[in-house]
C-alpha cells in the first residue's frame, strides 16, 4: 500500500511539472526557397496528452502521437498533397511564452526545420 501511495504521488508531482502549452501559438517558419511562412499551432493539454491542429489561413490539420513530457512537446501530423502523404514530427521545448521547434519531413533528408513559436496574446 506504501509503494502505490508512493507511486502516486510522484505521479501526480511530474504532472505538476508538466508545461503550460493549452492555447494558441503563432510561428513563422521557413519555407522553401527560405520564404516564412504564419502557422497558427491550437493546443490542448491534458496531462501528458497534447491534442490540436496546425495550419496556415483556413487550412488546419489535426496534431496526432501528442504528448507532454515536461517542458518537451511532440506531435505529428500526416497531410495529404497532389495525391502524396506527407508524414511531420514535431519536436519543441517550452520556455514561458515560447516554444523552440524542430520540425522533420519523413523520407526527407537535410536537417530538421528551426522555428520558434510565440503564445498568442
Amino acid at each position: 500500500m506504501k509503494l502505490r501511495i508512493t507511486l502516486l504521488t510522484a505521479l501526480l508531482a511530474v504532472g505538476a511539472f508538466a508545461a503550460d502549452v493549452t492555447g494558441k501559438w503563432s510561428a513563422e517558419v521557413p519555407g522553401r526557397g527560405g520564404q516564412a511562412r504564419t502557422q497558427t499551432i491550437d493546443l490542448k493539454a491534458d496531462g501528458a496528452t497534447l491534442t490540436g491542429s496546425i495550419g496556415m489561413g483556413d487550412n488546419s490539420t489535426a496534431i496526432t502521437d501528442g504528448k507532454v513530457d515536461g517542458d518537451t512537446v511532440s506531435f505529428k501530423v500526416v497531410r495529404e498533397m497532389n495525391g502524396n502523404t506527407i508524414k511531420s514530427s514535431y519536436v519543441g521545448t517550452v520556455a514561458g511564452d515560447e516554444i523552440k521547434f524542430k520540425m522533420s519531413v519523413e523520407g526527407r533528408d537535410g536537417p530538421a526545420r528551426e522555428f520558434t513559436a510565440k503564445r498568442a496574446k
